[in-house]
């Protein structure tokens, strides 16, 4: 009979040996990385719980002391979508943010309320697709140039239909956009059928009678296929109308929720903030329009 697997190492956090990188102070085992802060909760009288993306590390959750002290130097860089360097000393529970330092502040993410939907949308999609612990570069760059995108775009939709394209490509949920999942045929230029279940795009044929297969145009597709293969800086000259954008989003939302088996909070929160602008008449059009 084989050797049992070694525990993940969230589990062996009491007795376990410091990481590759870290530095031993006295008794403190300290470890350096660059985090975007996720999400945050309070505990106890001053102190935060972050949840955290990393480069080396992948989605960590760090306990930050005092910050919620008036006094506290650290409070200022534990932000919400913050890119921040932290200095962090391992602990029993959950490790320990010592040290911190702003690298980029994304002052509109929290300054716009369309920004921060999108910016709180993309951090809760992170959350739910990472594993804890588990490194993934490319992911941790992706969203780092996704936060900076919607800091600074004006077609905020179009910076998410990207991220969340890359994101199920980075995550191992690839849509296929060229050949049909089921008959392998390639796909013609007509009005397909998108089928979360099946991965992806449908031919007509397979479509039409395929339960929870819903049409997919030919310019979304052609979008779609465009964003999934292209850099960013080519995506971004797109001008998309605003009944193709809600189409890519209805498109990429129905896959998202198969994958994760369940809705996102953000989701209801864009879906409230668009319906009110829309009540509020032709003062916010320009708004509704970058949404």
């Amino acid at each position: 009979m084989g050797s049992l697997p070694a525990l993940p190492p969230s589990r062996e956090r009491a007795g376990r040996e410091p990481r590759e990188g870290t530095t031993n102070v006295g008794r403190d085992r300290l470890y350096r990385t660059e985090a975007i802060v996720l999400k945050r909760s309070d505990m106890g009288e001053a102190d935060r719980l972050l949840t955290v993306y990393t480069p080396g590390r992948g989605k960590l959750r760090l306990l930050a002391k005092g910050v919620r002290k008036i006094a506290s130097r650290k409070a200022g860089h534990v932000e919400l979508f913050l890119h921040a360097e932290f200095q962090v000393a391992q602990g029993h529970t959950w490790d320990i943010v010592t040290q911190a330092e702003t690298l980029h502040a994304f002052r509109a993410l929290r300054e716009d309320l369309w920004r921060t939907g999108y910016a709180s949308y993309c951090a809760e999609l992170l959350d739910r697709f990472a594993e804890e612990e588990e490194e993934n570069r490319p992911l941790f760059d992706l969203a780092l140039a996704t936060l900076k995108r919607l800091d600074q775009e004006s077609d905020l939709a179009l910076v998410v239909r990207y991220f969340e394209l890359h994101l199920l490509a980075l995550a191992g949920y690839q849509p296929e956009l060229f050949h049909c999942p089921v008959c392998r045929n390639l796909l013609q230029p007509v009005v397909n059928y998108w089928a979360p279940a099946e991965g992806g795009a449908l031919c007509p044929r397979d479509g039409e009678s395929r339960a929870g297969a819903e049409p997919l145009s030919l310019n979304a597709l052609k979008v779609l296929r465009f964003l999934q293969t292209r850099e960013w800086e080519t995506c971004r000259r797109l001008s998309l109308s605003k009944g193709l954008h809600a189409e890519l989003e209805s498109t990429l939302q129905r896959t998202i929720v198969y994958v994760l088996e369940r809705n996102l909070k953000s989701v209801a929160f864009l879906h409230t903030l668009r319906r009110q602008l829309a009540a509020l008449g032709n003062g916010y059009q320009s708004a509704a329009r970058a949404a």
